[in-house]
């Protein structure tokens, strides 16, 4: 059974985005980039809302950007390789290949995909991840905290969802960004 993971790179004070939407601050350096590569390595789907899957098209055409870093080139294969599914009630088409829209976010759904699969799955994008969290379909949280706080903005996890977690690893990066993985399961949800 593959696991439902949340990922997220945030501010320390808890945004993915300030008030006015910019995140370049999130941008990760070669080597945190390198790590989330090998986290990224086993996922099988990517689940996205229309506005995550808009700022990750990119990377359906990484061969074009002017800095091309192994690193980088690495994650858009992986990116590229992957499956992809997109919750809009708007999006018309899609711009990447293996890549299906779907109107609406079905919990059920999700957990035949998790029974059925032998990768794990991601849920990219605060909004999404919170139906699934609301869902209690999120097994694994990856947060990437950068030293940096942006007051405001959208926020990485959702309001109004109490679970306990279980710290499974942690790591510091030079450039002070701290990685932490934690687990849900039934036993630890109140």
């Amino acid at each position: 059974m593959a696991k439902l993971i949340y990922s997220s790179i945030a501010s320390l004070d808890g945004y993915v985005a300030d008030e006015g939407g910019n995140f370049d601050w999130a941008a990760p350096d070669e080597e945190v980039h390198a790590y989330v590569n090998d986290l990224e390595r086993p996922v099988g789907t990517y689940l996205y809302g229309r506005r995550m899957y808009d700022v990750m098209l990119a990377w359906e055409n990484a061969h074009t950007f002017a800095d091309q870093r192994p690193v980088m080139r690495d994650f858009a294969q992986i990116w590229q390789a992957a499956d992809k599914i997109v919750y809009s009630k708007t999006l018309e088409s899609v711009s990447s290949a293996k890549t299906r829209i779907e109107r609406d976010f079905d919990p059920e759904a999700i957990r035949e995909m998790k029974a059925r699969a032998s990768r794990d799955i991601t849920a990219g994008g605060p909004d999404l991840a919170a139906q699934a969290f609301e869902a209690g379909l999120v097994d694994e949280l990856r947060l990437f905290v950068v030293p940096v706080l942006v007051g405001g903005g959208t926020r990485s996890l959702p309001d109004n969802v109490h679970l306990n977690l279980e710290l499974l690893d942690e790591r510091r990066f030079r450039g002070g960004v701290v990685y932490l993985n934690y687990r849900t399961s039934e036993s630890t949800r109140p």
